[in-house]
């Protein structure tokens, strides 16, 4: 492989990447699935209906690692919003963005529906 189609695939694997907010070919998954996301080795969570895989942010949260494992699986608006987070914080939750909440297991609450 030439450095040019190299340099190509790799631009191709980027503009693969999901990001927050954009609704081309996005990953939609059932809260049945996000529930079998709850260790250490696979951390998801639910927040304004968007999915995300905390798994690499487990050793960075300032709260520490439990405060996730023991929201892993679920949908965690709630207690995320209780929290206060910061612009900071919410900026962040782009990098770890993993798909949207199955419309059937939408809250109704949420500030997205």
């Amino acid at each position: 492989m030439s450095a040019e189609e190299a340099s190509g695939k790799l631009d191709d694997d980027r503009n693969d990447e999901k990001k927050e907010g954009d609704k081309t070919d996005v990953k939609v998954y059932k809260l049945e699935q996000v529930k079998d996301h709850k260790t250490c080795k696979s951390l998801w969570l639910v927040i304004d209906n968007k999915v995300y895989d905390v798994t690499e942010f487990l050793d960075e949260h300032p709260g520490g690692e439990e405060v996730l494992l023991d929201l892993g699986g679920t949908d965690a608006t709630e207690p995320f919003d209780n929290v206060s987070h910061s612009s900071d914080a919410r900026e962040m939750m782009k990098k770890y963005y993993i798909g949207e909440l199955h419309d059937d297991d939408k809250t109704k609450w949420s500030p997205s529906t």
